[in-house]
């Protein structure tokens, strides 16, 4: 057996089932589409189920794939295992009704024996109980000796997600002994495994039937085949060692962390815990980020955002007081840009995201540090030593604050957190998430009817040259079943053989618009493609009937459509722009456009300043001004790409592109409909511009009838406010500096006479002071006092009555404001204003802290002011030793 790199074993497995006629298809995206049952992409075959379930017809029934995977499942063993990661590749070859058993088999043991030279008597084939087939093709065809194959019930060889496609699987296995002996039972066999002594690296699975809701398996016409076998793993018995962590790819990345923290690995286990967290997360936040999924509170976003921060949180425990996973993600591309070219293109981003996420998460741990310093000091005035889980989730969950440093930081004062609590609010936050995604039977056995038409049935799209067309009726649905006519007031689905509408796809709204028949007439009010690609026009009947087979016409609502047009040609051209102005980093995250506005979304990591919105905006009404043709030339997606059309990295692009120029100035790939010259977008007007994510920003802009409102309307409200403030135009901005400068004098006389107004209180206020343990405490109600008056008056007080504390409270219409001052000697016997004013706060339903010696908060509940303050006695009861 040779040693292989990681990247050469890929390699060679791709390049050997292409010989065998399959075709290699890149890795799909993390992000899955079109499958709302998953949040990110955990297997080989889950980008190809819709291939399987006859969804959409594959490119090529034999197809192999490495593809990228995210498993999140059991975090809480990454590190402290040698075979579990976040990321791992998984490398596939799948026949959908093409080859079966006859043929994978044979292949799987070709490829082991002869590629990567498996001696024979280390493999261990194992085949679903009842599977005489498999065993027949194994020993005859395959070669392989009989007392080598173990017969297993179903949990380990029959692959099946209730209801759907299923099979039995057939797995092979290395025994990595030193010294190999012949196993003969099938109970040693399992014990082996148990000790990891052999491992299995390959699945075969045999999807041949369809089990029905009545738990019957029924015969599958077109079996199917859907292989896997962990590239990681696989590296590990071709590189003779022990961990993923050590084998040449990933070790590059650990020795990178060890060399940062100058600690060396294997010789402390709690640190190489560390170290291997460290290893794993970085790779998984790096191919993540390169897929666009960016640091959020929210599903795939939230799983990006826990890695990464756990992550960086090892790394201080490693002594790492720094920005450094950053670092080590060059390491990580550098490793895979091979394979994965859009790792190198997108690698300055991929820095910048991990990088502001790693600020960010400095930030959360100094905020979390403040909030546990409070909860600990409640528990300390509370004479507790065990925290709820439910803080010590709101601190994980709300600040990104690990686990695992509350219990080490309570822990140093000797306090506990109620785990169960915890584990049950993780629960629950776990359901929260679950709920949050729609239910989907793994193998699509409850797609609506829309995705299963068949398959002959086309609609051919002319709406690049017409808005209007004559065609038949092909299919008719209505509430998700096949019908033959809707009728006067029912809303349905219509499919044609030809239309004119624009499915919505690629950022742009589907056309609306109107479908006519001989007895009747549809309002259509959206176009969607199914998941294959077939165009759907949902519709409204509002006149007779439309019935199925009949002759209609579709008439697309061309004003609307001419708008759009307006507007997704003006976002190319804006992409264009911005990376002229702003840099050429800047690459599309988002688009949307309707016959409104258009939105774009796009990487960059600041505020564009109010200069480079102007200058984006100038220059691309330059460009409409020069009248350019827009051109559409339908070519290869290669050829595209050498004539520097822009595409999106996560788009998967069929054989022929259609690309959109305008000018010289735009080139991008684009299905969507455009203007046929930039001077008919009129006026373009960006009216916001803003940040929606960790280094993602959004313009949203307006053109043509829209930009020309937009422009009256800010006509008409300067001319409001000339009349309000009796001035001209030129005259505004004087006129409102002079109404400032005006305002503030008078508020200044107003603070004045306040002020004036608050000191004649300050002698009964002293008098109504009192004692507890021989220090002297205020608390006080004045109403109607700013927030600086009422400090300085709680100053004055605290002067006049010497050693102790003064808490006073504002009511100003329906808030409460607190301030508490003490002197040096009152704080030395106890007294902590930060805490005399949060626990009087909350009682008036807010919230707030501060120093021992001087501390604020605020409230909501004026009526409890009364109550709060008398609080104060049993308070400094409390704190005055």
């Amino acid at each position: 057996m040779e040693h292989m790199g990681l990247n050469e074993i890929r390699e060679s497995y791709l390049s050997f089932f292409e010989k065998k006629g399959h075709l290699r298809l890149p890795s799909f995206s993390l992000i899955p589409k079109n499958d709302k049952s998953l949040l990110l992409i955990n297997a080989g075959m889950a980008p190809l189920k819709p291939y399987f379930t006859g969804l959409q017809t594959p490119p090529k029934t034999r197809v192999t794939t490495c593809q990228k995977c995210i498993r999140t499942g059991d975090i809480e063993n990454i590190g402290k295992t040698s075979r579990h990661g976040t990321f791992f590749e998984m490398l596939g070859n799948f026949s959908f009704g093409d080859y079966f058993k006859n043929e994978v088999i044979p292949w799987a043991f070709e490829y082991i024996t002869e590629v990567l030279k498996f001696p024979k008597d280390r493999i261990y084939i194992t085949i679903y109980l009842d599977d005489d087939e498999a065993f027949k093709i194994w020993t005859e065809k395959a070669g392989v000796d009989a007392n080598r194959i173990f017969r297993l019930g179903k949990e380990d060889n029959f692959w099946e997600h209730g209801s759907g496609p299923c099979g039995p699987c057939s797995e092979m296995h290395f025994d990595r002994r030193e010294k190999p002996e012949l196993i003969t039972t099938k109970e040693k066999f399992i014990e082996l495994q148990d000790k990891d002594e052999v491992i299995e690296f390959w699945n075969l699975v045999f999807t041949q039937f369809d089990r029905d809701d009545a738990g019957n398996y029924n015969k599958l016409k077109n079996p199917n085949i859907d292989t896997g076998m962990g590239l990681e793993r696989i590296a590990t018995i071709m590189q003779n060692t022990d961990s993923i962590f050590e084998i040449d790819t990933i070790k590059e990345v650990l020795n990178s962390v060890c060399k940062i923290c100058n600690v060396k690995y294997g010789e402390d286990h709690k640190k190489d815990i560390s170290l291997r967290i460290i290893t794993d997360h970085v790779r998984s936040v790096t191919f993540m980020i390169s897929d666009g999924i960016l640091p959020s509170n929210e599903g795939r976003g939230y799983v990006l955002r826990r890695l990464l921060r756990r992550a960086a949180r090892h790394g201080k425990t490693l002594g790492i007081d720094k920005t450094f996973l950053c670092s080590l993600c060059d390491v990580v591309i550098k490793n895979s840009k091979g394979a994965y070219k859009e790792l190198e293109e997108k690698q300055d981003y991929i820095k910048n995201v991990i990088e502001i996420e790693e600020k960010r998460f400095d930030e959360t741990l100094d905020s979390g540090m403040e909030i546990l310093k409070n909860y600990i000091d409640e528990l300390s005035l509370q004479n507790k030593k065990i925290m709820s889980g439910e803080k010590a989730f709101r601190l994980y969950d709300t600040y990104g604050f690990p686990i695992e440093l509350t219990e080490e930081i309570l822990e140093e004062k000797g306090i506990e957190i109620d785990m169960d609590d915890f584990h049950s609010e993780m629960e629950k936050q776990k359901n929260r998430a679950r709920d949050a995604r729609e239910e989907s039977n793994y193998m699509g056995k409850d797609i609506k009817i829309v995705d299963k038409l068949p398959e002959e049935i086309t609609t051919e799209f002319v709406g690049y040259t017409s808005t209007k067309v004559d065609s038949q009726i092909e299919i008719l649905v209505k509430d998700d079943e096949f019908v033959s006519a809707i009728k006067e007031g029912e809303s349905g689905i219509i499919l044609t053989g030809k239309t004119p509408f624009y499915a919505e796809m690629g950022g742009q709204i589907g056309d609306k618009g109107i479908i006519i028949g001989k007895n009747g007439e549809a309002k259509v009010v959206d176009c969607k493609n199914n998941i294959s690609g077939k165009t759907l026009h949902i519709v409204k009947v509002i006149k007779g009937s439309i019935e199925k087979n009949e002759n209609v016409t579709l008439e697309v609502n061309s004003r609307k459509r001419k708008d759009i047009c307006k507007n997704h040609t003006a976002t190319h051209m804006l992409q264009a722009a911005l990376k002229k102005v702003v840099g050429s980093h800047i690459n599309q995250s988002g688009s949307y456009v309707d016959d409104e506005r258009l939105r774009f979304d796009f990487t960059h990591f600041t505020a564009l300043t109010d200069e480079e919105i102007l200058k984006v905006e100038a220059m691309v009404n330059n460009e409409i001004m020069e009248a350019y043709d827009v051109r559409t030339d339908v070519m290869s997606a290669s050829k595209a790409k050498e004539t520097g059309a822009m595409a999106l990295f996560d788009e998967k692009y069929g054989d022929e592109v259609r690309v959109v120029s305008v000018g010289d100035f735009s080139k991008e790939l684009c299905g969507g409909t455009h203007v046929g010259n930039s001077g008919e977008i009129g006026l373009f007007k960006i009216i916001s511009e803003a940040g929606v994510a960790a280094g993602v920003r959004r313009i949203e802009a307006i053109t043509g009838r829209a930009a020309i409102r937009f422009t009256e309307e800010n006509d008409k409200l300067i001319k409001s406010i000339e009349q309000e403030l009796k001035c001209s135009k030129k005259d505004i901005l004087n006129k409102i500096n002079q109404c400032h400068s005006e305002l503030k004098e008078k508020e200044k006389e107003i603070n004045t006479l306040k002020g004036k107004l608050a000191s004649g209180f300050e002698d009964s206020i002293i008098d109504s002071a009192a004692e507890i343990k021989g220090v002297k405490y205020v608390a006080s109600e004045v109403k109607g006092v700013s927030g600086d008056t009422l400090r300085e008056l709680c100053d004055k007080v605290r002067s006049k009555i010497g050693d102790g504390i003064v808490l006073l409270a504002s009511t100003e219409g329906e808030k409460v404001q607190f301030v508490a001052m003490a002197s040096k000697e009152a704080v030395k016997k106890g007294v902590h204003c930060g805490k005399i004013v949060k626990e009087v706060a909350s009682i008036c339903g807010g919230n707030g802290g501060g120093r021992p010696d001087m501390a604020q908060a605020g409230g909501k509940d004026v009526e409890k002011v009364e109550t709060a303050l008398k609080e104060v006695e049993k308070i400094m009861e409390k704190l005055v030793k």
